[in-house]
């Protein structure tokens, strides 16, 4: 009988010990917590030293004769499908792209676009023309950095008049604020006021999806206005951006979509791939300042380079190129720049350079 007993105890203890073996094994061990890495934030980098001067002639600036700002309400029926918009104009002979520096931003403005061959190289008597500034967030006065400047961008609309415009709109959807008040506090809406400038504000009746002939994206939802104007004139800020790296021209499309969070999911490949649908017919970057950090909205002025520059091209993976240098970066380091050249939309280099200083 005791020799049964003990035997008896020492089941109980393998079975215990087994028992315990398992649970162990089945609950396992606490994952540690992982502290994200933040940023680093982008120093100052070497202003670029012009290696040619080309001194264009610039035309007269006639004051426009219109007073009003006008909010125009679209009510023709949308078109159930509308095809990408016009290939952009063809470059002229002369300068492809220019880069133009100086303390007169207007003037710096027009040279840069007069260097490739003017206005009237690009808008058409009797043209519809979109213009298509940055004006990202509400509350972000001029010198912050985060929109475009009001000088570069009423200097535009100015110059499409000139060329004989029937019609200049203008359009940014922010993604911060209300569109009246991006529009107020970045200090366009008074700089168009008197220029007969339609700021658009837009609904959703306003957008239309169409096709996209992207490697990532099928389909999307443009703003009708960005796919039916004669000319798209994309005036983006040259500014740091905490995902995409650098915002320019091609990120600028962004503003004319709707669902802009879903981009972030594969980004620059979307990026490019927007481009195929609106193609800028001109690019004026606005580097009269730059944002070196905290993109997009910034918010330091201690952010805020002066770089006193414009540059123009009807290229925008080409001006993208040139604008990245800036921010002391190759076009290879932004992927939406490089994947865009990868797909044919542009050059990011072997343009023909316009240097110019005034």
């Amino acid at each position: 009988m005791p020799e049964e007993c003990n035997r008896r105890e020492f089941l109980k203890y393998l079975l215990g010990w087994a028992a315990a073996l398992f649970l162990e094994g089945c609950m396992g061990k606490a994952q540690p917590t992982v502290t994200p890495t933040p940023m680093p934030t982008l120093g100052p980098t070497p202003t670029l030293t012009p290696t040619a001067t080309f001194t264009p002639t610039p035309k007269p600036s006639p004051a426009p004769t219109s007073t009003s700002t006008l909010t125009p309400t679209p009510t023709s029926t949308p078109t159930p499908t509308l095809a990408p918009s016009p290939t952009p104009t063809p470059l002229p002979p002369s300068a492809e792209i220019a880069i133009v520096r100086g303390k007169d931003w207007e003037a710096i403005t027009r040279a840069a676009i007069e260097a490739i061959g003017g206005m009237k190289a690009f808008v058409k008597p009797g043209a519809t023309v979109l213009l298509k500034p940055n004006i990202c967030t509400a509350g972000r006065p001029p010198e912050y950095a985060a929109t475009s400047h009001p000088i570069v961008v009423a200097t535009v609309a100015k110059m499409c008049w000139e060329a004989g415009a029937k019609r200049v709109l203008l359009f940014d959807l922010p993604f911060s604020g209300t569109q009246e008040a991006a529009y107020k506090d970045s200090g366009i809406a008074d700089a168009v006021k008197g220029l007969d400038v339609e700021l658009l504000f837009a609904s959703p009746r306003h957008y239309e999806k169409v096709p996209v002939p992207g490697r990532d994206l099928k389909e999307w939802t443009f703003l009708r206005q960005a796919l039916e104007a004669d000319v798209f004139i994309n005036i983006p800020i040259a500014k740091h951006h905490s995902e995409a790296g650098l915002t320019l021209g091609m990120k600028n499309i962004m503003g004319v979509i709707q669902d802009r969070p879903f981009m972030h999911w594969n980004l620059h490949q979307r990026i490019a791939d927007l481009n195929t649908v609106v193609r800028s017919h001109l690019v004026v970057v606005d580097a009269t300042r730059i944002l070196v950090a905290h993109g997009p909205q910034g918010g330091r002025l201690e952010d805020v380079r002066i770089t006193d520059a414009v540059i123009a091209s009807a290229d925008v993976v080409a001006a993208d190129a040139l604008a990245a240098t800036l921010f002391g970066k190759s076009w290879r380091d932004i992927g939406y720049i490089r994947i865009g050249a990868e797909m044919g939309l542009g050059l990011p280099e072997g343009r023909r350079l316009a240097e110019v200083v005034l």
